[in-house]
């Protein structure tokens, strides 16, 4: 039977029944953990209980296609009517908004590099479009990765997602359970070639479960070779700027979140210089949060592309670029090493190696012991990644 689920964004559904399928515990981890550099891991699947119902959705205007079939799965929540039918289309359209903006705005500051987009499904339920940009004028390698998914998962992954729900009571999720979830997210990272030029990244999503749980993440963050202190003003003023105008407490708070979790443990040394980084917010009224989120998605190119257009001509030496790539190896290190969604999915195979690894730079190096020179400018920067600062 034809079910209508939703206006706005037209979708029409139809019910089938289907045994059984695989599962996909890594899809949260790598795409919708707080802690996610590594975004929007497709070709991986969630197991369904048995005989569990499945509604695959035709549509005209939703991205989720079911390859040949032509249509969507949609997960349990939106069947049972306990999805937030209309925040979902909201979220999927605003941050296909920002991929958008985002990709439109790169193109013309590099000038000659285009994004490639690649589609993808997920078999039991939604699906993304991958952007990668690669052999620009300014930038290496660039990509903003839209993905939007729904299925069950244990519940043992969704603390894994939110461990504030740990011990909770009134989630009242027993162990073993299969949970209905649905994540929508946007992550990107861009990595430049000029030395002078910072990497940025970012990640805004959008969660919900069984029980009506749901929560916004999100932040960006930017990772120069070498310090300049009007560009890290500049930067983080505009976040600063943003968040005062939705919560004089977000910024501060957002702030020493980011410079809390982007740190290389076994080095000492955060992987940049911070930004704001949130996660599970839903402390308030979720349209609020939801402009919240809308503002700092969409300030991204306002933030770092006037860093890169300073930059994007600065004369720079081998020297430079030499320790520029030293630094890309400790990005490397970080996304290998401690960020929990990349780790998850390569360890159990279950993600798609190429969405995995999109965040890593085309070159980095190591090289034994380097330390640099007392008093240089790398110095200088070492001691702003030992020490994390306040910049406005």
């Amino acid at each position: 039977p034809a079910i209508r689920i939703c206006d706005g964004y037209s979708m029409t559904a139809r019910v089938t029944m289907s045994r059984g399928a695989p599962l996909v515990f890594a899809l949260l981890l790598a795409c919708f953990s707080p802690f996610a550099d590594t975004f929007a891991l497709s070709g991986v699947a969630l197991n369904r209980p048995m005989g569990c119902a499945r509604t695959r959705i035709s549509a005209s205007r939703c991205f989720m296609k079911d390859s040949a079939a032509g249509e969507h799965i949609v997960d349990p929540l939106a069947v049972a009517g306990k999805a937030n039918v209309e925040m979902r289309q909201k979220v999927e359209k605003m941050l296909r908004e920002v991929q958008n903006f985002v990709c439109k705005s790169v193109e013309e500051v590099d000038g000659l590099a285009k994004f490639r987009r690649d589609e993808w499904t997920r078999e039991d339920g939604g699906g993304g479009v991958s952007a990668v940009l690669a052999g620009g004028k300014v930038w290496e390698k660039a990509g903003v990765n839209l993905a939007v998914v729904h299925g069950t998962m244990p519940v043992e992954a969704l603390y894994a997602a939110n461990d504030k729900l740990i011990g909770d009571e009134t989630v009242n999720l027993k162990p073993g359970e299969k949970v209905p979830f649905f994540a929508c997210g946007l992550s990107s990272v861009m990595h430049p070639r000029n030395p002078h030029c910072p990497t940025m990244h970012f990640n805004y999503r959008y969660f919900e479960a069984a029980n009506g749980l749901w929560w916004f993440g999100g932040g960006t963050d930017i990772t120069p070779v070498y310090v300049d202190k009007e560009d890290m003003k500049h930067f983080h003023g505009v976040y600063n700027r943003v968040c005062d105008k939705h919560d004089p407490a977000f910024y501060p708070k957002f702030k020493k979140w980011a410079d809390d979790y982007f740190v290389i443990k076994h080095r000492g040394e955060t992987r940049g210089l911070g930004g704001i980084f949130f996660d599970d917010l839903a402390d308030r009224n979720p349209e609020k949060i939801f402009d919240f989120a809308r503002e700092c998605a969409m300030a991204v190119p306002e933030a770092y592309l006037p860093i890169i257009k300073k930059h994007r001509d600065d004369p720079f030496t081998e020297e430079q670029k030499r320790w520029q790539l030293l630094r890309r190896g400790r990005y490397v290190e970080f996304n290998l090493v401690y960020d929990r969604g990349t780790i998850f999915g390569l360890q159990t195979g279950l993600g798609r190696v190429e969405s995995m690894l999109m965040t890593l730079p085309e070159l980095a190096s190591w090289e034994y012991d380097h330390h640099p020179a007392p008093g240089s400018p790398e110095a200088e920067i070492m001691d702003c990644f030992r020490k994390p600062r306040d910049w406005v």
